[in-house]
This record gives structure tokens, sequence and C-alpha cells, in this order.
């Protein structure tokens, strides 16, 4: 693979490389780092990419792994998001508020889910993975999968009900 293939077919997964890295690490700079690390295993071993026949998910998979290790190595927990990706294109200032408040206390929701079902609904929700993708990049069993995040959105849903007084007794 040319240093050309490399940045036309590679380069454009790097939004979503940065957004899975930093799901999980909560850290701008570390999940900058991540996607960097990752590009650079991969360019060392461009000329075996041939054998894959789903880079986007090795890609994927690589950052997903390298932010765990990163995880697991320091004992780093997930604080927060940056606010920059919680802004709504509502007209009204006031539903732009409350949406983006929403977002917010969803994603901190999402934050201390276990890192499986943080992962699964990452992938699925905010990136648009299909399942086999995820099964792809995760290597979890596909019942594994759709159980943790039934079981992840259930325990989001509770929550904001709770919050916002929608429960009905």
């Amino acid at each position: 693979m040319t240093s050309e293939e490399f940045k036309n077919n590679l380069m454009p997964l790097k939004n979503k490389m940065f957004r899975l890295a930093f799901r999980l690490l909560s850290n701008r700079q570390e999940a900058e780092d991540a996607v960097q690390e990752t590009y650079l295993k991969t360019w060392k071993m461009r000329n075996d990419l041939k054998k894959y026949n789903n880079v986007d998910g090795l890609l994927m998979t690589m950052t997903r792994n390298l932010c765990l290790d990163k995880l697991k190595s320091k004992k780093n927990k997930f604080s927060g998001l940056d606010p920059r990706f919680n802004a709504a294109d509502s007209a009204n200032p006031l539903q732009q508020s409350e949406l983006s408040d929403v977002v917010n206390h969803v994603k901190q929701l999402i934050s201390k889910l276990p890192e499986q079902q943080k992962t699964i609904i990452q992938l699925r929700d905010i990136e648009g993975y299909e399942f086999e993708e995820i099964l792809n990049i995760t290597g979890f069993d596909l019942n594994y999968v759709r159980v943790n995040l039934s079981r992840g959105r259930k325990k989001i849903k509770e929550e904001i009900q709770k919050i916002h007084s929608y429960e009905t007794t």
C-alpha cells in the first residue's frame, strides 16, 4: 500500500476512531494519541492489510484495544465529555439548552455503564455500526452484544425517567 492509498483509504476513518477513543478515554489528548498510535501500527503493517476483509473494522478494533490497554494500565476512569460534541441545531435557544442538557445527561449515564455496554452503545447507537461490524470489532458473541445493548439502553432509560419524573406509579 502506497502512502497515497493509505491517506485516501484509511485517513477518512480518523473521526470515527477519535470518537470511540474519546468515549473510552474521556481525554481529548489521549484519544488523539490513541488514534495516532493506531495509524502508526497500521502503517507498519500496511503490506499485510490485504489479508483483512474489513479494514474499517480492523482500525476500530485496534483503536478500542489500545484504549482498553491504556485504561487498564492507568486505571483511568471515564469522567465526562467534551461539551462541543453536544451542540444542538435547534432554532430556539431554550430548546437548544434543554436538548444539550439531556444529551449531556445521557452521556454521563453512558459513562457509568460497564465497559462492555459502554463500548457496544458507542459503536451501535452513536457510530451507527451494524451488529456484524460490532462483532468483528469487539469479538463478542451476537447474543452477548444484544443483551448488553439492551441492558445498557434499559438502564439509561430508567435513569432518565427517574430524573424527569416520567415514571408512572
